[in-house]
C-alpha cells in the first residue's frame, strides 16, 4: 500500500478528531481516544491505491478520517461487485474480522478518493478490545450497522432489477443534494455487479424518458421524483 506517514499532528489533537467524527466512540474516556491517537499510524493514501485485495494479511485497523475506500468482491468471470463503502468517521469491517479471527482478507478495497486515516497495528486493536469497554462496543455496533447493508444489498440483488437498483443509486445520490453526479458508466456497473454495456443502455433509456441528461463522466439528474417512483417498484 502506498502512502504517507503524517508524523506532525499531536495526540491531543488527533483524539479530538476522533471524537468529533465516530459517534460511536465520541462518550469513550479521553484516555482511551489518547491511547488510539498515539499508538496508531496516521497515513494519507492517494485515489486509486489497493488498500488490501484477497488472500492478503490484515496490517490493522483503520478509522477514516477523511475521504472514501470501496470495498468490493471480485470472480473469477472479472465481474465486480461492491460490497460497501467506508467514509470519513467509519471504520472497515472486514479488517476488524480478520483481526479478531487472524485470517486473510477475502475481498479488494480501493481508495475511491484521497483517503486520509488511522491505522490501529494488529496487536493494539487485540488490546484495545479486551482493555476498553467502549472501543470493544463500537466494533461490535459496526459489525451490526454493516450486516444490515450487507443484507439490504443481497436483497437488492434477489429482489430488484438492475433497472431499479440504478434508479436506487441515483435517487440516493439526488437526496444528498447532487443535481450532477460525476461518475463514469464502468463505476456503476461495478457498484451494481452488472457490466457497462447494460448499464449505459439503462441511462440512455432514462435519457429518453426526461429523467437524466448524460454527459461526459457525468450523469444530470432531471427528474429525482420519477427515480423514486420506478426504485420503488
Amino acid at each position: 500500500m502506498h502512502s504517507k506517514t503524517h508524523s506532525s499532528t499531536s495526540p491531543a489533537d488527533l483524539a479530538k478528531r476522533i471524537a468529533d467524527l465516530f459517534p460511536g466512540l465520541a462518550a469513550a474516556p479521553l484516555a482511551a481516544l489518547e491511547r488510539i491517537a498515539e499508538r496508531s499510524i496516521l497515513r494519507l493514501v492517494p485515489e486509486g491505491t489497493t488498500m488490501f485485495s484477497e488472500r492478503s494479511a490484515c496490517v490493522g485497523f483503520p478509522l477514516v478520517l477523511a475521504g472514501t475506500v470501496r470495498v468490493t468482491q471480485l470472480f473469477p468471470n472479472g465481474r465486480e461487485l461492491q460490497l460497501y463503502r467506508v467514509q470519513a468517521g467509519e471504520s472497515c469491517l472486514l479488517s476488524g474480522s480478520c483481526l479478531l479471527g487472524k485470517t486473510d482478507y477475502s475481498a479488494t478495497a480501493i481508495t475511491a478518493t484521497e483517503v486520509e486515516l488511522l491505522v490501529i497495528p494488529p496487536d493494539e486493536f487485540r488490546a484495545l478490545m479486551n482493555e476498553e469497554e467502549s472501543f470493544r462496543t463500537y466494533v461490535f455496533s459496526l459489525y451490526g450497522e454493516r450486516l444490515a447493508t450487507l443484507f439490504h444489498l443481497v436483497e437488492a440483488i434477489a429482489y430488484q432489477k438492475l433497472d431499479q437498483r440504478l434508479a436506487t443509486m441515483l435517487a440516493e445520490r439526488s437526496r444528498a443534494g447532487l443535481c450532477t453526479v460525476n461518475v463514469t458508466h464502468q463505476a456503476l456497473a461495478d457498484e451494481l455487479g452488472s457490466v457497462r454495456e447494460i448499464v449505459t443502455r439503462l441511462l440512455h433509456g432514462f435519457e429518453d424518458r426526461g429523467w437524466v441528461h448524460l454527459g461526459r463522466e457525468r450523469i444530470e439528474i432531471r427528474d429525482h421524483a420519477a427515480l423514486e417512483s420506478l426504485a420503488r417498484g
